[in-house]
């Protein structure tokens, strides 16, 4: 696993961070976090799903600024998700992404939520944070409890 701060330079950050906390990002609602079975919620919106564009140009540029630093041959899935506020750091579910390749979380707000590992090891929400890791190795995400929301974008790709 590497994580890796300030992944972006500021001003594409800045750009990103605006965007996707801003109040014209087309989030979608799911019923469930892991799986549609879970009593939890989430928003989110896929960029790519199967190798293929899921949106428009506007906002593929949006991540590509990430594409651009990350080193795939296939990508495989580009998905945002984000958490509401909670009144406790709730936490949805071990899970793979993929079962082999590459998964890379990236950190859009810093707030108290965080991503953990079956390893036990924690990756606190931290703005501008880009964690890789085998996509074999089970993980969780966290809400949060002292913003509104938690951001995050994930990459599953070979």
């Amino acid at each position: 696993m590497k994580v890796y701060k300030n992944f972006l330079p500021k001003k594409e950050f800045t750009k990103l961070q605006n965007h996707m906390m801003g109040v014209n990002m087309p989030w979608y609602f799911n019923d469930g976090v892991v799986d549609n079975a879970d009593k939890n919620f989430q928003f989110t919106y896929i960029f790519f799903k199967d190798g293929k564009k899921n949106c428009g140009e506007y906002y593929s540029n949006l991540v590509q600024p990430i594409l651009n630093k990350i080193k795939f041959k296939n990508l495989d899935k580009i998905k945002a998700n984000l958490l509401t506020k909670d009144i406790k750091n709730t936490e949805h579910g071990m899970h793979v992404d993929q079962p082999k390749g590459t998964t890379g979380i990236f950190y859009i707000n810093t707030c108290n939520g965080y991503t953990k590992f079956k390893n036990n090891k924690i990756v606190k929400s931290k703005e501008n944070t880009y964690v890789e890791f085998d996509s074999s190795l089970q993980h969780t995400g966290s809400s949060c409890t002292d913003e509104k929301r938690r951001v995050v974008i994930n990459f599953n790709y070979s």
